[in-house]
Formats: C-alpha cells, structure tokens, sequence
C-alpha cells in the first residue's frame, strides 16, 4: 500500500492552525486526528483484500477509502467494481428483494469510485429506487438513503413502468418529514429517536436545507441529538455508548456544513471530536470504550467520520456530496481492453449524455441501448425514438461493429453494391478490411439485407477474436452447447460455433428454448449481444 505522507504531513499542519483558531476544544488532539485517516486506511486497505459488496468489508469501506486522500490503488477499487458487477449479473439485478437500501448502498459506492450506477453489469441500479412501496417498506430508513444515493450525484430517479407507485426525491422527502418523532428525531418505531437514525435523517435533508420546512425539521434533529448527548460528549444506541453512533453524527454535522466544534455539541468541555478519539485504537476504531480489540464496522463508520472532517476543513464536498467525482478518473488499463486485443481496437468514450428514447422505456435493454447510444456507437431512428423491435440491416450491423471498436476507416471498396455515395460505405470497408463481414458473393455484399440471428452471431465472434476472446471452438463441442435448444438442428454448419460461442459468452441470453437462428434480429437484441461482448472484452 501507497500513503502519500506529504500529503498526510500538510494536512496535519493545516489540521493544527485551523483548530488552535477555531476549534480550540480538540486542538491538542489535532495531530492524533490527522492521522487517523492515514492509519485506519492503512488498516482497511490491509485487512479487506478483496472487498464485495455487504455492510463489512463492503461498500462503507470503498467509499471512505475513496473519499479520503489516501493513495489507494485504483486495482483495489477495481476489485470492489468487477466482484459487485458479478453479483449484480449473476442476480439478475435483484440484490435484494425487500431491503432496497441495499442499492442506494451500492450507487454511493460506485459513486464515490467514479462508476455508473446506472449501467452495472447491464442494469441500472436506479431503476429499483422508483418504486415507492418497496422503498418505504423498510420504513423511514429506505427513504434515508434513497435520496443520499440519489442526491450524491444528482441523479434523476428513472421512470419504472413496472411499479405500481412511481417515485419521486419529493415522495421520500416528504416521507422523512412526515415521520419526524415529537422530540424532534426520527426512529424506526415507537415515540423515542434513535440516535443513528436521527443522524442520517438529517444527512438525507442536508441536500434541502435551504427550504423553510425543511430548515425547520434540520433544527428540531439537532436539538434531539444535542439534547441526548452524554457529558463526555458521547452517544447512546441501544443502551451503550459507541463509535457508530458519535460517527454519524459527525458526519451530519459536516454534510450540513457545521463545525463539529458546535457549541450545542459541548458538553463539560468535551467535543464529538474528543468522544471519537477515545475509541481509536491500533489504527481503527473499537466499537465500546470498554473493549480491547477494534471492530471492523466501527473502523470504516470512523473512517468516514474522520474523512468527512478533513473534508469540511479543507472546504471539500462533503463526504455523501459526490459531484466532485470525475467518472473517467478510475479508468485504467484492466477496462481498457484484453491483453491480447487487436492494437486497432480502442474503447470508446462517453460523447452524449443526453440520450433519451422514450419507446424503450421498460424494456430490459434500456440501459446497454442508452450505454451504446453514449458512446456514438448505436443510433435511435429518430433523436427520441430507438425502434427497439425494428430489423437492421447487414450494412447498419457493420457500422455499429466497427463504431464498437473504435476501428479506424477505411475507403477501399471490394464490392459493387457499396459506393463512394453510400452513407455506410467506409464502416462496411473497415469491417471487411478487419475480417469481420464477408460478401454475399466476391462482389456483393447486399448491404440492405436484414441480417439474421446466426449472422450476426458470426460476425460478433469475429468481432471478439480481435478484442482478445478466445474464439476455437470445434463442431462438437459447439453442438453440446446448443443441445439444450429445441431447434439447434436448423442452425446452418457455418454459424455453429459462432452460436456456441455467443451462448457460452453470454453474449446470447440463454433463458429462451428456441434459437430462431434464421429470423432478423430485433434492434434491441442487437444493442444487448453488441453491449455484451464489448463489456466481456473490458471495452466499456
């Protein structure tokens, strides 16, 4: 591991002159502060090799690390990324079937590590966070951290015509708002607030603090927590005093851009601050003051505590505010490509984000049409319409192939039927000149032919054999992977093992019994099989 002490050192002298100023109270533990965020980065970085998604080890881990100013290694990011996509692609999408905190958890990590949310492993994340009834199902909580992760980036809320209550950010705020507890905080049940709750709830309307109502119910939080803090300036969840809790206040009081040297968070001389330093211990955090050993849980929660303050001091967004995050800055040679991939192929970056078909609304593609649609690679037919069960014609397949790699032109015809006047003509030159068309004879290609399943499967597995793939495959055992489909005796001998490939790959769904190798392909099967195989080649 990398921890750029330079860094570290500067801060702790900025930490040091800003606090004797300002926040007298903890201005002897500055130096301890400072470099707790160095230390419990270090000891996460260590002991989660291979952090996946979860509440430990998990997403709070990532998003500290990646908040903070510790020079992780994008790998280790990587890692996180590549281990959730797999859980997302191999549940379908489905993290969770009632507790869809679990998403807004996961869009905040990708978030903060500079990834899509909406596009991960071909589903959009977002997409669960339109239905209200499941959101709220966990109570107030679900609406918590619906709008963290909403708002962490501004995010639109996707329109769902699956769900039978669509949600909007104003839905969950009002929610919030309405479930405000008479002594000013917030709880999953009964009259008394819990403290963590509280704390988060606040975070979650930190985004609308500028609204009268809104300002109001902010107040009425704080004056909960200040009023159930302890005299060495702790707090109670469950009975005891712990890390999680004091850290989640800390980080409400930075999200709305107060000291945590606040007078109303005083208390016989001790600060948040002092409370959450006497939990550090051998570079993380215990969970109770009484223990020996550190806590996991407790080391990411104090993480994020200490990273928030060193954001507040140093005038950054704060810790959920994630606008500040470039989401090409974690890019690296790993999504770039396979190794052995044709030098001329190149991923290709995002040019328009403003892409919106209205007729593919609902349809499981969306988000690999919208994916594809951004980098230029695909078109609608119109600039708002897609035509997702249109045909495509063998001329428009090459385009949008040679597009997908990022394949230089080329102006050289070999056939009669494609012309210097021809919209498509460099795109079906490059292709044929990359060995991944062939004519219909040695001089025609038939470029307004609609191309069929079993064509475009040859022509993808080309495609991937110069994106790296490993394409050999023999008739038998490309047969053994089409027997599980009724017809896969009508698949023509030339497409066979271009059909296996694709099945094997997952380029092809496989949760059909039929092939239909000899039917035109539907324009949104085209965006999903061209999607796949430019996302299993590391080029999106």
């Amino acid at each position: 591991m990398v921890i750029n002490m330079k860094k570290i050192t500067a801060f702790s002298m900025v930490f040091i002159i800003l606090c004797s100023v300002v926040f007298p109270a903890y201005s002897m533990k500055s130096e301890e502060l400072g470099s707790l965020s160095s230390s419990v980065s270090g000891y996460i970085y260590d002991t989660v090799k291979n952090p996946s998604s979860g509440s430990i080890g998990g997403e709070w881990a990532i998003i500290g690390l990646a908040r903070s100013g510790a020079d992780i290694p994008n790998e280790y990011f990587e890692k996180y990324y590549e281990s959730a996509e797999r859980l997302v692609k191999n549940n379908k999408g489905i993290l969770h079937d009632k507790k869809y905190t679990e998403y807004s958890r996961m869009v905040l990590a990708m978030t903060a590590i500079g990834k899509d949310p909406t596009n991960i492993g071909g589903y959009n994340l977002l997409m669960p966070l339109a239905d209200y009834d499941k959101v709220v199902w966990q109570g107030v909580n679900g609406p918590i951290w619906a709008l963290f992760a909403l708002n962490s980036k501004d995010y639109s809320i996707p329109q769902n015509n699956a769900v039978k209550k669509q949600a909007t950010k104003e839905m969950y705020l009002e929610y919030i708002l309405d479930n405000q507890k008479p002594d000013g905080g917030w709880s999953m049940s009964g009259d008394s607030s819990d403290i963590d709750l509280t704390a988060m709830a606040i975070m979650a309307l930190s985004h609308y603090k500028d609204d009268n109502t809104v300002s109001f119910a902010i107040d009425r939080g704080l004056n909960c927590l200040s009023d159930n803090q302890s005299e060495d300036g702790g707090f109670k969840n469950g009975g005891n005093e712990n890390a999680e809790s004091v850290a989640q206040v800390i980080i409400a009081l930075c999200e709305l851009g107060i000291s945590p040297e606040d007078a109303r968070f005083q208390k016989n001389g001790n600060s948040i601050i002092d409370n959450l330093l006497k939990y550090s211990v051998n570079g993380g955090f215990k969970h109770l003051i009484t223990d020996l050993e550190l806590n996991q849980m407790s080391s990411e929660q104090g993480l994020c505590a200490v990273v928030a303050v060193e954001r507040f001091l140093n005038g950054k967004n704060s810790l959920y505010d994630m606008t500040d995050v470039d989401n090409q800055s974690l890019d690296n040679e790993n999504s770039a490509g396979l190794v052995n991939k044709h030098a001329d192929v190149k991923k290709q970056p995002i040019i328009n984000l403003n892409v919106a078909f209205y007729d593919i609304l609902g349809n499981q593609t969306k988000p690999k049409i919208e994916a594809l649609a951004k980098r230029g690679i695909i078109n609608g037919k119109t600039d708002t319409s897609f035509d997702p069960q249109g045909t495509m014609t063998r001329a428009e397949f090459a385009t949008i192939i040679t597009r997908g790699l990022g394949l230089t032109k080329n102006n050289e015809s070999d056939f009669c039927d494609v012309t210097a006047s021809d919209w498509f003509y460099s795109y079906v030159n490059t292709a044929y000149y990359y060995g991944i068309i062939n004519g219909v004879s040695d001089t025609e290609f038939n470029p307004n032919g609609t191309i069929t399943r079993e064509e475009a499967a040859v022509m993808v597995m080309r495609a991937a054999k110069l994106c790296g793939l490993d394409c050999v495959y023999d008739q038998n055992s490309a047969r053994d992977t089409l027997a599980q489909f009724y017809d896969y005796i009508t698949v023509s001998d030339w497409a066979t093992e271009a059909m296996a490939f694709c099945y094997d790959e997952d380029i092809f769904s496989d949760n059909t019994e039929t092939i239909m190798p000899k039917e035109c392909v539907k324009r949104d099967e085209i965006a999903d099989m061209l999607y796949n195989m430019l996302n299993v080649s590391k080029l999106l």
